[in-house]
């Protein structure tokens, strides 16, 4: 995986007219199926906050979890090696290199900018090693293959992850039981924490 100077790749994210805070969260427009991603349960009634959610010790990762998600998608693209992964530019910590942010260009979207990666999507079993320094960090903000087959976006402040797709790439993994995927609408708001 290697930084990409050339930002043209991620032109198509905002060429589909999607409302700036469903981009960041859900994807483009114009897939014929979108899902959520579920890190922590949904809450289950007003006033709780993401503290409130009590998770075994076992609770996998957020980035474990996307992982998993990435691999099943794999097989719903022609070009798993032609990958490109977007990270947010407010990671703090270890996640990003200072001169990766005063250096070259930033991908700018409403709200948010990124340094924008290329590789290949198994390139996502070294995120740890690449960004956390070998611990678990958050997953990439955006991956989505060269053919533009799906999109995976994970921003900072929701408790979960959208998936834009194929109809056959999200029933595939909304039937899954070892990661919490559920069916998403684009135009309604899914359940939040209080902050």
């Amino acid at each position: 995986m290697h930084r990409s100077e050339d930002l043209s790749a991620a032109g198509w994210l905002t060429r589909t007219g999607a409302d700036p805070m469903r981009l960041l969260t859900l994807g483009p427009a114009g897939f014929a199926a979108y899902a959520r991603l579920r890190f922590i349960p949904d809450p289950d009634g007003p006033g709780l906050s993401e503290a409130d959610v009590e998770l075994p010790e076992d609770h996998p990762s957020e980035i474990a979890q996307a992982r998993a998600v990435l691999r099943g998608l794999a097989g719903h693209t022609q070009a798993p090696e032609r990958c490109y992964f977007c990270v947010w530019e407010g990671y703090s910590g270890s996640f990003l290199d200072p001169e990766l942010l005063a250096n070259g260009p930033l991908l700018v979207l409403p709200h948010r900018r990124y340094v924008l990666f290329a590789g290949e999507l198994a390139d996502i079993e070294r995120w740890e090693a690449e960004f956390g320094g070998g611990r678990p960090c958050a997953p990439p903000a955006f991956v989505w293959p060269a053919d533009h087959r799906w999109c995976f976006t994970s921003d900072v402040d929701p408790h979960w992850a959208g998936i834009g797709a194929s109809a056959a790439a999200i029933e595939s993994l909304t039937a899954r039981t070892d990661v919490d995927v559920v069916p998403a609408s684009s135009d309604q708001a899914p359940p939040r924490y209080d902050s």
